[in-house]
């Protein structure tokens, strides 16, 4: 059994920061790309950021140079350093991953259950 777990959401003024983690764990074989994406009330869940196994990021256009994903691979665990944050980041931030378990060995996609982000101006 796989499981994605985010951390690190919560309550941050406009130009704050925060930094979002995200664990894998269990019967994990090899984990591909992990990534970010965020869904603010009433929108459809858009994808925020994307690291390769090898560490190569993308960015959406309204967070690029704002926002900093990074992953620790001995760690299975995804991070996204959040910057001058703006009331418009508010959403719930899901992690997610393309990984083959030890089980299968098929590549799959994973989510976890979201962490709350709310930006006050």
């Amino acid at each position: 059994q796989v499981q994605l777990v985010e951390s690190g959401g919560g309550l941050v003024q406009a130009g704050g920061s925060l930094r979002l983690s995200c664990a894998a764990s269990g019967s994990i074989f090899r984990i591909n790309d992990m990534r970010w994406y965020r869904q603010a009330p009433g929108k459809p869940r858009a994808l925020v950021a994307t690291i390769t196994s090898s560490g190569t990021s993308t960015y959406t256009n309204s967070v690029k140079g704002r926002f900093t994903i990074s992953r620790d691979n001995a760690k299975n665990t995804v991070y996204l350093q959040m910057n001058s944050l703006k009331p418009e980041d508010t959403a719930v931030y899901y992690c997610n991953a393309v990984l083959a378990s030890k089980a299968t060995s098929n590549w799959s996609n994973y989510w976890g259950l979201g962490t709350q982000v709310t930006v006050s101006s």
